[in-house]
Order: C-alpha cells, then structure tokens, then sequence
C-alpha cells in the first residue's frame, strides 16, 4: 500500500508538472506569436500641416506702390551735356507709366523730344533705331515686368533682355530704383515742356541779343540757359567758354561770365521762381555769392518764358 501511494503521488505530480510546462509554453508562444500591441493598432494619423504653397511668380500686387508720381535725376554727364532723369507714374499700386528723358545743359527740349524731332541723329551713326524708340522699349518692358532689377546690365551698362536695344541703359535702371525707394513727389506749378523767351532788340552797349531758356519736368524748373547771341551769330556762352568775352583778363573778374551765368541759373533751379531772386537797380544781386554780372534782365526773360508754363 504503502509503494501504491508513492507511486501514485509520483503519478499526480509529473501530471502537474506537465500541466505547468504546458502553460508556460502557451504563455511564450503566445507573446511570441501575437504582434505588438503598437504593431497592429491602427494608428490615427496625426492631423497634416498643410503644404506650403510654391511661392508666385514675383510680381507686385496692386498696392505695393503707393499712388502718385515717382520722379529721380541723375548727374549732369559733363561729355554729352545731357542730365538724365526718370518719371513713374504708380495707379493701382502698380507702374502705369514711365518716362526716360534727360535735360539738355543749354535747356531747351528734352532729350527725347530732341530724339524726335531728328535732331540726336543716331540711325545717321548706324544705329538701327532712334534714342527716343529704344527708351520706349526699355519703357515698356519695365512697365510689363514691375521691376527695374530685371533689366540687367552688363559693365558698360548695356542689357540683353530688351530686344532692339543697344543704348546705355544704366542710368534708367538707377533711376527708377532710386525713385521707387524715395515714394512718391508733388508734381511743380508748371507745364512740363521747353520755354524760351529773347531780348526785343540787340543790346546798343553790348551788341548781344540776351536770351533764357527753361526746362520745366514733372512740373518743376529742372533746366536753366542765360545766354544770348550777336549779330555775327555767336552763341554768348560759347563765346565765353572760348575766352573771347574775356571777363578775368579784361575787367579783373574773379571768374568768367558763363560761369557766373551759370551760378544764376543753378540759384533759380533752387528757388523755382525767377521773380524770387532780388536785384538792384543796377540789374546785378546780392543774393547769389560769386555773382557779379547783370542778371535782371535775363531773370525777366526767364518769367517771360514761365508765363506759357502755367
């Protein structure tokens, strides 16, 4: 009985073990054979951001630019004697129109009504167009594109991306650059345009024929020439530069009279109004220093000139 009992107990616990080792068994097939958790969990996926849109095309929107006219100038090119400037006029927050031209030293007509009028010849060099039509282009293209940077020059200030145009146009790039960024101006009280206005008679003293000259853009005197011209058609000016009139050598001036002519001009571009500069009753001013010529009578004319520019 005694070995019937052992044998049985030996039976019962080997039938226990088997059913532990059983279960220990489902137990790591279980965690071996079941996917994680995080593997078979449909995940929602996070809300996406939403993808950020290609940039447009550069190009100003209306209202980029405040309204109004946009003007800049350049310096006096002392070879050619032109004086370069830009008009822009912005509508919309957008150029609607742009203006290349130049003032003439000796005033007068703008260099592009000077173009147009055939008088800067430059198919007669062998160019294929004009001045004043390859300006037009050069226009034209940034009033298409918005943007005087994408006229690119090369170091002579020449550009390849406006067909048919061959002249410098450096000076318009900097121009309306320079004018874009400065906002925009007031236009002046007067008519853009060339006024002249000339002595009735030959000078009985002097033998000159005095004359004035006024350039007015964006409403504003921009020009000023006080010559004159004898009876031999010399120019007075010229005739100055070229030493003839002798003002130093003969009269003991201080300097000659183009130049002081000049100073007289400068003085009025300043003060926008001829009639702003005091005389005396001799006809010469103690306002403008370095200045001891007569300019009354040139400082008239050029009033005489202005009446048409209001």
């Amino acid at each position: 009985m005694k070995s019937w009992s052992v044998l049985m107990c030996s039976i019962l616990l080997m039938g226990t073990l088997a059913a532990c080792g059983n279960k220990t068994e489902d137990a790591q097939t279980a965690t071996t054979d079941k996917p994680a958790q995080t593997e078979t969990k449909t995940e929602t996926p996070a809300a996406e951001e939403p993808a950020a849109e290609e940039p447009a095309a550069e190009e100003p929107a209306a209202g980029d630019l405040q309204d109004g006219m946009y003007f800049a100038q350049g310096d006096m090119d002392e070879e050619s004697g032109w004086q370069p400037y830009v008009i822009l006029q912005v509508e919309g927050g957008k150029i609607a129109d742009a203006t290349w031209s130049a003032t003439s030293i000796n005033a007068g007509p703008d260099k592009k009504t000077y173009s147009e009028e055939g008088k800067y010849g430059m198919k007669a060099g062998g160019a294929s167009s004009e001045w004043h039509e390859q300006a037009e282009k050069v226009e034209q293209y940034l009033i298409d594109n918005q943007d005087p940077a994408k006229i690119t020059t090369d170091a002579e200030g020449h550009t390849d991306v406006v067909s048919g145009v061959s002249v410098h146009v450096n000076d318009f790039t900097k121009l309306a650059e320079e004018a874009l960024a400065a906002g925009p101006v007031e236009a002046g009280p007067y008519k853009d345009g060339a006024y002249h206005a000339e002595a009735a008679d030959f000078d009985a003293e002097s033998g000159w024929k005095e004359t004035a000259d006024v350039t007015v853009v964006a409403g504003k005197i921009a020009a000023v020439n006080f010559s004159g011209v004898n009876k031999d058609g010399d120019d007075k000016k010229a005739y100055s530069k070229d030493g003839k009139y002798g003002m130093k050598e003969k009269g003991g001036a201080q300097a000659e009279w183009h130049e002081e002519a000049q100073k007289a001009e400068q003085y009025v571009i300043e003060k926008q109004d001829p009639a702003a500069v005091e005389t005396k009753e001799d006809g010469t001013t103690d306002a403008i220093s370095g200045v001891t010529i007569h300019v009354a009578s040139y400082l008239q004319l050029a009033e005489q000139a202005l009446k048409d520019a209001k």
